[in-house]
C-alpha cells in the first residue's frame, strides 16, 4: 500500500512539474511576442516618419520646380544686374518683359495691329477708375506700325535735325508703340504733368500695370526727354516694383538705351573729321604763308634802307 501511495505522490508531483513547466513556457512565449511587438512598433513608426519626411521633401522640391521661371525664347545672357535676357523671333525680353528702346529693336515684320489685349484691358480699368474720381484720360496715340513710325521719324528729322529728333522720337523698329504695349495720353505736351489727370496717372498708373516710361531727369538712361504722357504696360507686379524703386526701366533692369553707330554715320563722321582737318591745314598754311611773306618784305625793305 505504501508503495502504491508513494507512486501516486510521485506521479502527482511529476504532473505538477509538467503543468508548471508548460505554464512557464506559455508565459515565456507571450512575453517574447510582446517584446517583438514593442520592438517592431518604433521601427514601424520610424518608417512612417521617414516616408512622411520623404513626401515633404518631394513636395518642397515640386514647389521649387513650380516657382522656376520659364523664359520666353532662348536665354542669350544677363543684364548688369543679373536679370535674364532672352530672345524669340527677333524680339528681346528681360525677365519676360518685352524691351524696345535705342539698344533693342523690334523686327520690321512685328505688327500686332493694335494694342495687345492685356494692355487694352488694363487701360480700360485705369480709365474707369479715373472717371470715378471725375478725371478724363484717353488714348491719344497707341499702336504704331514700323512704317508709320518711319514716316513720323523722318518728318521730325527733316524738320528739326536728326540729333534733336532722336531726343523725342524713336527710329523705326525702336518705338515702344510698335510693341502694342505703350500709350500716349491726352495732350501730348509737358503741360499734361500739371493737370489733375497727369498727377493722378503719375501716382496711380502702376496699380494697373503701367509705368511712366520716360521720367523726368532720366534722359541719360532712357535716351529720351521727359514725357509725362507716355505710359508703358509691364504688368501690375513689375510696375509696382519699378514705381517703388524710383528708377526708370533701364536703371531697374541694368540695361542700356543707345543707338549703335551705323556705317553711314561712321562715314559721315569720318568725312566731317577729314573736312575739319583739311580746313585747319589750309588755314594754318595760309597763316604761315602770310607770316613768311611779311618777313621777306620786311627783310628786303631793311636791306634797301641800309644799302
Amino acid at each position: 500500500m505504501k508503495r502504491k501511495f508513494y507512486c501516486l505522490i510521485s506521479l502527482a508531483l511529476t504532473a505538477a512539474m509538467l503543468f508548471s513547466s508548460c505554464g512557464g513556457t506559455d508565459t515565456d512565449e507571450t512575453t517574447t511576442e510582446e517584446i517583438d511587438a514593442i520592438t517592431e512598433a518604433p521601427l514601424s513608426g520610424g518608417d512612417s516618419s521617414s516616408e512622411s519626411t520623404t513626401d515633404e521633401e518631394k513636395t518642397s522640391e515640386e514647389a521649387v520646380t513650380e516657382e522656376k521661371i520659364t523664359y520666353i525664347g532662348t536665354v542669350i545672357g544677363y543684364t548688369s544686374k543679373g536679370y535674364v535676357i532672352s530672345r524669340q523671333n527677333g524680339i528681346t525680353y528681360v525677365e519676360n518683359i518685352l524691351i524696345a528702346n535705342k539698344t533693342y529693336s523690334l523686327p520690321e515684320s512685328y505688327n500686332p495691329g493694335t494694342l495687345l489685349s492685356e494692355c487694352q484691358k488694363a487701360f480700360s480699368e485705369m480709365q474707369s477708375a479715373a472717371a470715378k474720381e471725375g478725371l478724363n484720360i484717353w488714348n491719344a496715340s497707341g499702336f504704331r506700325s514700323y512704317e508709320l513710325q518711319k514716316s513720323l521719324y523722318n518728318r521730325y528729322s527733316d524738320r528739326d535735325g536728326k540729333e534733336a529728333a532722336d531726343r523725342y522720337s524713336a527710329r523705326p523698329g525702336h518705338s515702344e508703340h510698335q510693341s502694342g504695349l505703350a500709350i500716349d495720353l491726352n495732350e501730348i505736351t509737358n503741360a499734361f504733368k500739371n493737370t489733375k489727370e497727369g498727377r493722378w496717372v503719375a501716382e496711380n498708373c502702376h496699380k494697373y500695370g503701367f509705368i511712366l516710361r520716360y521720367p523726368e531727369g532720366k534722359e541719360a538712361q532712357t535716351g529720351y526727354m521727359y514725357e509725362p504722357w507716355h505710359i508703358r504696360y509691364v504688368g501690375v507686379n513689375m510696375a509696382t516694383k519699378i514705381y517703388n524703386s524710383g528708377l526708370c526701366l533701364e536703371e531697374y533692369f541694368g540695361i542700356t538705351s543707345a543707338y549703335a553707330v551705323t556705317e553711314e554715320e561712321t562715314t559721315a563722321e569720318e568725312t566731317t573729321a577729314e573736312e575739319t582737318t583739311a580746313a585747319v591745314i589750309e588755314e594754318t598754311t595760309a597763316a604761315v604763308t602770310e607770316e613768311t611773306t611779311a618777313a621777306v618784305i620786311t627783310e628786303n625793305t631793311t636791306e634797301a634802307v641800309v644799302g
